[in-house]
């Protein structure tokens, strides 16, 4: 499938392609894909733009190489924050990048291939799907650094004493403890996580874009609502989404035995 004009680059801590409405975005800061300025920019820019490029459907967010994101770019943390308010720039734009994985209309697999550690894990934390090989490892070592970060999104995924013992000295789960916990939907080798994450990518593509942005959206703003009040939004984006067009086409094509056609209207 050819690249969307809106989501050509150029891209220098990022490699994005598209193929059958799904947008691979792989993380590339060889050679730990630590996360820098650069590469909270491009996501955010590149995810800003997906939840508004229709061709796209889904995303498959992984990392280049052997590592998902070993964390912060602390060797360029000095140039980075020189001076008054470098700092608090700097915390606003990692804030928003994870933001804009959690806010991208669009459904994210995260296809966990290596080291998450720090806001690697954040960053895994706030996609909507999670896939490991069974060489992955996630952490929060910046203890050991004499930092913070990570631990309220890790507590999306980690229960209350994994995830202060992951705090409080440095300790990374695998692949397969992930699994174990339900935290990932699957750990697979190495060599063929890449094809499970397109195969999740091209079902989700598959489905209603409407409904599918519609379902994301709502599972955003209900995850902190009481039970009533979640319940209550969730019907009314139920009734919302059943008078389009591709609801109506859902149904027809259940009662005619066939697959459905969604125009996204």
């Amino acid at each position: 499938m050819k690249m969307p004009e809106a989501l050509t680059g150029p891209y220098t801590a990022l490699d994005v392609a598209v193929e059958d409405g799904v947008a691979v975005v792989l993380l590339a800061n060889p050679p730990v894909n630590a996360l820098t300025t650069a590469m909270m920019n491009e996501l955010s820019w590149v995810l800003d733009r997906i939840s508004e490029t229709p061709e796209v459907r889904a995303v498959v967010l992984s990392g280049q190489g052997k590592n998902f994101c070993a964390g912060a770019d602390l060797k360029g943390r000095a140039e980075t924050i020189k001076g008054p308010g470098d700092l608090p720039q700097h915390s606003r734009r990692t804030r928003e990048c994870f933001h804009a994985l959690r806010e991208c209309a669009k459904p994210v697999v995260c296809a966990i291939n290596g080291a998450a550690l720090g806001a690697g894990l954040a960053i895994a934390a706030s996609c909507d799907i999670l896939l490991a090989s069974s060489s992955a490892t996630v952490g929060l070592p910046e203890i050991n650094v004499g930092l913070l970060g990570g631990g309220r999104h890790g507590m999306r995924l980690f229960s209350h004493s994994r995830l202060r013992r992951m705090m409080l000295t440095g300790l990374r789960v695998d692949g397969a403890e992930l699994y174990r916990l339900g935290i990932v939907e699957a750990v697979v080798p190495p060599d063929t996580l890449m094809h499970e994450a397109m195969a999740l990518g091209r079902e989700l593509a598959s489905k209603s874009p409407l409904a599918s942005v519609l379902a994301k959206q709502t599972l955003n703003a209900i995850e902190e609502m009481s039970l009533r009040d979640g319940y209550r939004y969730e019907q009314d984006m139920t009734a919302a989404i059943a008078r389009t067009e591709d609801a109506q086409e859902a149904r027809q094509a259940f009662l005619d035995k066939r697959a459905p056609v969604f125009k996204g209207r």
